[in-house]
């Protein structure tokens, strides 16, 4: 009868574990197969090291709680007498030995393999700043930056009465797509021009610190057509939360339409950057880039949040001369959170959003900055 008992709790016990394990596999609770070989061998390694472990937790589990439920001071046992077993000891310690070697193996093969970067087809440089990430496809010769998308960018201030649900991709979607084609072996190579971030796409498999000084390496293969997105893993300052990453996987010959159609916009932004823009043109555009680059910290109407992030405009009026603006906007302020423009944006961006500053908020007709003014400052 006693043994009986403790056959019916210990049974019962483990029917509960195994329900609870199977129900977190059910609800979708485990970490996303990814698209890539890598991913996939970190998937099965996961699920390996998941299904030993709990494996584990039922037999210890089970024997506790049977032990406490049926071997109890009220039900009369008495505890055992003997204070040491050196068979006991052996078998305790052989045992979980052995299995951590059967662990250890696959995931030392798994771990191997992230480090083999070699073998690339094509190498993409990945640079992060705050808050932005930089890409430089090194055969192709392109070169852009990727920011938060303009609406993601709007909904998140304060007071913009926009609700977040409505934006398709809240904060997840940036105005450049990292496009990469499928089925190629790529390296990435990975480093920050200010602060610690990290680049991280879930569906890749994993993630890299991107370290201001050095360069960290890693690789990827895509096997599926498709839009990944990430975010930075590093707590990386006070927009950490609005650095999203796109990784946009297609077929070859459309990889090969889009490096077609980069050259070209390249090639045009030279031409845009030499022209004479009008006052309308300049306050359209910079308007976009004012709110895509400036306004999280010097605020949508250009009041800034003293003492750190300075007004832009006071009583209708810009702050500041346009020299003094100019410098600072291109080559940053030191000490501060103000970061260099001059090597970041186009000639166009930056003289749109300055005509953008002077004229916004101003009761006359302020200064307008020219592209053209802008690329010799930088040459200089």
């Amino acid at each position: 009868m006693k043994r009986t008992n403790e056959l019916i709790v210990g049974l019962a016990v483990l029917a509960v574990i195994v329900v609870i394990t199977w129900g977190v596999f059910a609800v979708g609770d485990n970490m996303p197969r990814g698209v890539t070989p890598y991913s996939h061998d970190v998937y099965q390694l996961h699920n390996t090291i998941l299904g030993i472990v709990t494996v584990i937790g039922v037999l210890v589990f089970t024997a506790m709680f049977t032990s406490i439920v049926v071997h109890r001071k009220s039900k009369g046992y008495k505890p055992a007498s003997f204070s040491h077993s050196t068979k006991a000891e052996i078998i305790w310690t052989a045992i979980p030995v052995l299995i951590l070697v059967v662990m250890a193996i696959p995931a030392t093969r798994v771990l191997i393999d992230m480090e083999q970067t070699g073998g690339a087809e094509m190498n993409i440089k990945i640079t992060g700043y705050q808050w932005l990430w930089k890409y430089d496809y090194l055969e192709d010769e392109i070169s852009f930056f990727s920011a938060l998308d303009r609406e993601s960018n709007r909904a998140r201030q304060i007071g913009s009465g926009i609700n977040p649900r409505d934006v398709e991709n809240y904060l997840l979607e940036v105005d450049n797509r990292l496009v990469v084609p499928v089925n190629t072996r790529i390296r990435f190579l990975l480093t920050a021009d200010d602060v610690i971030h990290s680049w991280w796409v879930p569906d890749l498999g994993w993630k890299r610190d991107a370290i201001p000084g050095m360069v960290n390496e890693a690789w990827t293969y895509i096997l599926e057509e498709g839009v990944y997105r990430g975010q930075c893993a590093e707590l990386c300052g006070k927009d950490h939360g609005f650095m999203p990453i796109v990784v946009e996987a297609v077929s070859r010959e459309e990889y090969d339409a889009w490096v077609a159609s980069q050259r070209q916009g390249m090639a045009d932004t030279a031409h845009e950057s030499a022209r004479l823009w009008t006052r309308a043109e300049l306050m359209d555009h910079g308007a976009n880039v004012y709110q895509a680059q400036c306004a999280a910290c010097h605020q949508p109407d250009g009041s800034g949040l003293e003492p750190a992030f300075p007004a832009l405009a006071r009583d209708g009026q810009p702050t500041g001369e346009l020299t003094a603006h100019l410098d600072i906007v291109l080559n940053g302020r030191e000490g501060t959170a103000m970061t260099a423009f001059g090597g970041r944006l186009q000639p166009q961006d930056i003289a749109a959003a300055l005509t953008y500053t002077r004229n916004a908020w101003s009761d006359d007709e302020g200064e307008v900055v020219q592209p053209s003014t802008i690329a010799e400052l930088n040459q200089g």
